[in-house]
């Protein structure tokens, strides 16, 4: 397996000096990068740029707006970039599973995953906790979702964190989808499950009272068992771990966070 960077964990960055701040992922040791938005850079251009600096552009997290306004292009532009990977990042509120809405973008997650199958692209989906709640049946919502829509249209970005969040072994789920999970997230944290969490990426800020304070942490520096958690990754088949980091704490910046990530698993080893 190799490493990227989520490019979200240090975006302020990114949108000030997008390739400037490339070719320091690269230089930390980091050998792949998953975009999250190309602040108006050229596709072909960020392709060029990429191989000068020596970068994997591995994906991509494109909005679900932005994948339905205009599927072709999206996907051509990543195409173009050299993206193996789109993903789903989110979904809000009003598209989720028990809204009028949901059937829809089940639907249109099929049409967006043939576009990109056509492409020579697969569309991955990234979870967060709420896809953890149980549906009639007894079955999780996102497993839901991944039996519905056939695993050559879909596949998984099991993203750590909201695993344990949701009180999930994260080996165990990365276990379950073995084949259709070729991109994990290695994600850090302490605290526990509550209704601020989301206000940490800037989402669905709420009033409530915290059972006790919830931070994202470098890889290494929070509740997580790594080791475990790239063992289960390899026994999956997975060809890349990406670290991320919402935001930053402990007094660090987003790149000294993301430096201390991968010398975390420069370590640990994968």
């Amino acid at each position: 397996m190799k490493l990227a960077l989520q490019l979200y964990s240090i975006r302020e960055q990114m949108e000030a000096d997008f390739f400037g701040t490339l070719k320091q992922v690269k230089e930390m040791g980091y050998e792949g990068c998953e975009f999250a938005g190309l602040y108006g850079n050229n596709p072909t251009t960020i392709k060029n740029e990429c191989e000068k600096i020596g970068i994997t552009p591995i994906s991509a997290h494109v909005t679900y707006d932005e994948l339905i306004s205009d599927t072709e292009k999206a996907v051509k532009d990543y195409k173009e970039i050299g993206c193996k990977y789109i993903v789903v990042p989110y979904l809000p509120e009003n598209l989720r599973y028990g809204t009028e809405k949901y059937p829809e973008v089940v639907s249109n997650i099929k049409k967006i995953g043939q576009v990109c199958k056509d492409n020579g692209i697969v569309l991955l989906y990234h979870n967060h906790d709420f896809e953890f709640e149980k549906n009639e049946a007894g079955e999780y919502v996102l497993d839901a979702l991944y039996n519905e829509v056939n695993a050559d249209l879909l596949q998984t970005e099991i993203d750590t964190c909201w695993v344990k969040v949701s009180g999930v072994d994260p080996c165990d789920y990365i276990r379950k989808y073995t084949g259709r999970a070729p991109v994990v997230h290695l994600k850090d944290f302490v605290g526990q499950k509550n209704d601020n969490m989301y206000e940490l990426i800037g989402i669905e800020a709420k009033k409530a009272e915290k059972k006790e304070n919830f931070e994202f942490r470098p890889l290494g520096k929070g509740v997580q068992d790594f080791p475990s958690i790239i063992a289960a990754a390899k026994d999956a088949g997975a060809s890349w771990v990406i670290a991320e980091q919402d935001n930053p704490s402990m007094g660090l910046s987003r790149m000294e966070s993301a430096k201390i990530s991968i010398e975390y698993i420069s370590k640990v080893g994968l």
